[in-house]
């Protein structure tokens, strides 16, 4: 199984937020992330999973 990994910056574009609001939910454990020496990489299946989340108020 391949997993898609993209970067803040893509996920910030994606959802329309910040790329500091996409590191606080990393941070925080809302959203899956991987990091890479000083950068992060986040699956995109957690990106799917925490919008589900949000969307279902679970």
């Amino acid at each position: 199984m391949t997993t898609n990994l993209l970067t803040v910056a893509e996920i910030a574009a994606r959802m329309r937020v910040s790329k500091m609001t996409v590191y606080r939910l990393v941070q925080s454990g809302a959203m899956e992330g991987i990091r890479f020496g000083r950068s992060y990489r986040i699956p995109e299946t957690a990106v799917q999973q925490y919008l589900e989340s949000v969307n279902t108020g679970h």
